[in-house]
């Protein structure tokens, strides 16, 4: 089996060309996720000026992860296949003009067809940091490197739910999507000039004959037990992306501005955990505990953990709801560092592309189901307590999967491989 070259491999911290990248992806997944939150920040303001109720929103939120998780399965073929760096900057340009185009509608139709298009651009993005991650960065690296690409995802939402909650406040919800669509661009031209320029890339190297096919990916019990848990972790990710600032305002009665301080902080939390999980992660391993024991603890304790979203649903105190919620956001960050390391191990660089676009597929069309969900609930209850049992049962289901479904956390032996 061709592997990425021997001196990365062995590295045992990132050089200064995978710091390089890396910093550029962060800032990808950075903009990326302030997209998807964007949505959410300004739906109370979007929900007056268009007359739509809360089941219209879960619609809406619905409809970017429908098309998000469809277009994942072309897009981890399209990885696998061609230049990595390419498929993705053009995606990053989809996504960006699509979030501009969604500050002049004046229409809940079109702002439908917006958000799926939005989900098309972004579905490049998730096998695409996993080909890249597998590729280049060795087993002790690949913690931190999920952990800082995470925070990422992460502190968009944080920074988003800020930043968005005053520019929606001072400026209108319009301004908001024009701003964050047309300046994300200006991350495009240092991707060009950084990423790698070479034609000897990894994703080109492979024989696409020695990639797995899509039936042979799905005969193994790891993958399905990696679907099963990204669903879990997705459900509970989403509808906090998704109706976090919404519940607050909605249901805690919170000012628009006291949104967007408290609103960010569950998120920071998130990062900060995320980071400091895939570090501890990392380090564990290249002292001698196995991949399986560090990772597998890790996505489980953070599952469990963060079943205390429904306690903090239910606390009558804002102060004491607060606290639990950012101790669930803090534990659940432990899992999301660690998770999709767990597939780019398993699968290595032959097989991650289309395994993550699988798995991510999977995992978003399900999970996606969280904020159209949550709307009908909302909708139909005049409150948020049950979609915070469902996240509660959801977490505990992602936990048991990979305890019991997903095996070793080490690469996998493909047809016609010498492992």
């Amino acid at each position: 089996m061709q592997t990425a070259p021997a001196h990365i491999l062995v590295e045992k911290k990132p050089t200064y060309a995978q710091w390089r990248l890396l910093v550029l992806l962060i800032i990808s997944v950075f903009i990326n996720y302030i997209d998807r939150s964007n949505l959410s920040v300004s739906a109370t303001n979007i929900q007056k000026e268009l007359g739509l109720n809360a089941d219209n929103l879960g619609t809406l939120h619905f409809a970017f992860f429908l098309s998000y998780g469809f277009c994942l399965i072309a897009a981890g073929w399209l990885i696998d296949r061609f230049d990595v760096h390419w498929v993705f900057g053009l995606g990053f340009l989809w996504w960006s003009l699509a979030t501009a185009a969604t500050g002049a509608v004046s229409t809940f139709g079109v702002l439908m067809v917006l958000r799926v298009l939005l989900g098309m651009g972004e579905s490049v993005a998730y096998p695409a940091y996993s080909k890249i991650i597998s590729s280049d960065f060795a087993e002790s690296q690949r913690g931190l490197a999920n952990g800082l690409i995470d925070a990422g995802s992460k502190m968009g939402p944080a920074l988003g739910t800020f930043i968005g909650g005053m520019i929606v406040l001072n400026y209108g919800w319009r301004s908001l999507f024009v701003i964050l669509g047309l300046g994300a661009l200006v991350w495009l031209p240092f991707w060009y000039m950084c990423m790698p320029k070479s034609h000897a890339t990894v994703s080109k190297k492979i024989d696409p004959k020695l990639v797995p096919t899509v039936f042979e990916l799905l005969s193994k019990k790891s993958v399905w037990g990696t679907f099963f848990g990204l669903f879990a972790i997705n459900y509970a990710w989403y509808f906090m992306l998704s109706w976090f600032p919404f519940y607050l305002e909605k249901e805690r009665h919170f000012s628009k501005e006291k949104m967007a301080t408290m609103g960010a902080l569950p998120f920071l939390m998130t990062a900060i955990a995320s980071t400091f999980g895939g570090w501890l992660s990392d380090r564990l391993i290249r002292g001698g505990a196995t991949p399986t024991l560090v990772r597998k603890s890790f996505i489980i304790f953070g599952l469990l953990m963060t079943t205390l979203l429904l306690p903090a649903g239910m606390a009558q105190n804002d102060d004491v709801s607060m606290g639990l919620f950012l101790l669930a956001c803090f534990a659940f960050g432990f899992t999301t560092s660690n998770h999709w390391a767990v597939t780019q191990t398993i699968a290595g660089p032959t097989a991650s592309g289309k395994w993550t676009g699988l798995q991510n597929a999977f995992g978003n069309l399900l999970g996606g189901l969280a904020p159209f969900i949550t709307g009908k609930i909302v909708e139909a209850t005049g409150s948020f307590h049950y979609a915070f049992v469902a996240v509660a049962v959801m977490v505990t289901f992602g936990a048991l999967s990979f305890a019991f479904i997903v095996g070793r956390v080490e690469p996998m032996k493909w047809r016609d491989q010498n492992v």
